[in-house]
């Protein structure tokens, strides 16, 4: 999607956001995020126990989804890896599979940006949205897909809406936690927890069944599978990327 100019943008979304597009997907109550589970903290620091997937300086655990290489994109840039216009594009996946997790790093994303973070994805689609879960990253102020309030930043896109105001602006760093134990998913952005859920259960199935994965089959059926990161064309960073297994 062509983003908006930030200053156009600025003035609509506010209005849009009151706007019932009768068009757009149906937007469905969200879940609370409830009480803090035992899973909290605001970042973990104790780096022991912990896969590093970026440290700044390598991009082994990744390759481009259904490439060899990555794509070249995706650079690394004063120590974060960095996703720029220009030159060959596609989202990246890590090398490993994970199941029961938890996910730690860092995002920023430019004026009017949009990616996201997946999970538990499958390869050997054309698109690792079509099976994996997603984080999302975005301008809320200025992108236009913020007027639907499961699409806005820390949502799993489509399904649950995250906490509203908890994501910093644009050109400023988040920091971000995913959590998945079983079914038991959470989504943490900058030390609140803005998203949970349980995959596969009933209320899930009925909001795939009114989203835009519908129609696609195997959409959100798998517990372990690659963590993914998105080229939506627009300028994004992510740094000190890590994760540690729950199930052994």
């Amino acid at each position: 999607m062509v983003p908006f100019p930030r200053s156009a943008c600025a003035r609509l979304v506010p209005a849009l956001l009151l706007v019932l597009d009768s068009g757009c997907t149906t937007q469905q109550a969200p879940e609370s995020p409830g009480e803090a589970t035992d899973m909290e903290a605001p970042m973990p620091t104790d780096r022991q126990g912990w896969d590093v997937l970026f440290d700044g300086s390598d991009l082994s655990a990744w390759h481009g989804y259904g490439q060899d290489g990555v794509p070249a994109v995706w650079r690394i840039e004063d120590g974060t890896l960095h996703s720029a216009p220009g030159g060959e594009g596609g989202d990246i996946v890590t090398r490993e599979e994970y199941g029961d997790f938890e996910l730690a790093l860092g995002w920023k994303i430019s004026p009017c940006g949009n990616s996201g973070i997946f999970y538990r994805g499958a390869e050997g689609q054309d698109y690792i949205w079509r099976t994996a879960p997603e984080m999302q990253v975005l301008d809320d102020a200025c992108h236009s897909d913020a007027r639907f309030p499961s699409h806005r930043a820390g949502s799993n896109y489509d399904l649950y809406m995250a906490t509203p105001d908890v994501v910093r602006p644009a050109g400023e760093w988040n920091e971000v936690r995913i959590v998945a134990r079983g079914p038991h998913v959470e989504h943490w952005l900058n030390g609140q927890k803005v998203v949970e859920y349980e995959q596969g259960s009933k209320a899930w199935s009925s909001r795939v069944a009114a989203s835009k994965f519908r129609e696609m089959p195997d959409y959100g059926t798998h517990m372990r599978g690659v963590i993914g990161l998105q080229d939506h064309g627009d300028p994004v960073w992510y740094r000190d990327i890590r994760v540690r297994r729950l199930d052994g």
